[in-house]
């Protein structure tokens, strides 16, 4: 039975547990790269915390593979450019590393859509700017 009257704000600020419990980030799979985990940690402590339910862990470690992968062939591209490396066929590696790059990307962008975190997924239709026409049937 509860008590007449306004409640007190001493027992407007607590806190009473409610059968909610906490919701534990995942952990980066022991099977990534030392590189890759801290990419899954920044992904992961960047979204809320049951943004990666089980089923979803299998995607976003590619995806940190795939941003490990970028990193790399933009790191070969840069030392082919700045003359760090010697070769005769510069053009031919050059092509082949900027066909590798477009691959990561593609496979990042794919891999973002699909677990909501690119910029596209989170359209607000209510921000939306344009033209709006007033009906005349309305």
């Amino acid at each position: 039975m509860e008590s007449r009257g306004r409640k007190s704000a001493a027992s407007l600020a607590t806190v009473k547990n409610n059968g909610i419990t906490a919701i534990q980030r995942p952990l980066a799979p022991k099977d990534l790269t030392d590189e890759e985990a801290v990419e899954w940690r920044a992904v992961v402590n960047r979204m809320p915390a049951d943004w990666f339910p089980r089923e979803t862990h299998a995607l976003l470690v590619q995806y940190c593979k795939h941003v490990v992968a970028a990193r790399r062939v933009s790191d070969l591209i840069e030392s082919l450019l700045s003359g760090e490396t010697e070769s005769e066929k510069w053009v031919d590696d050059y092509d082949k590393l900027l066909r590798m790059q477009d691959r990561e990307g593609r496979a990042l962008s794919s891999l973002a859509t699909r677990m909501r975190l690119s910029q596209s997924t989170h359209y607000d239709k209510e921000k939306k700017t344009g033209t709006k026409i007033d009906r005349p049937w309305k």
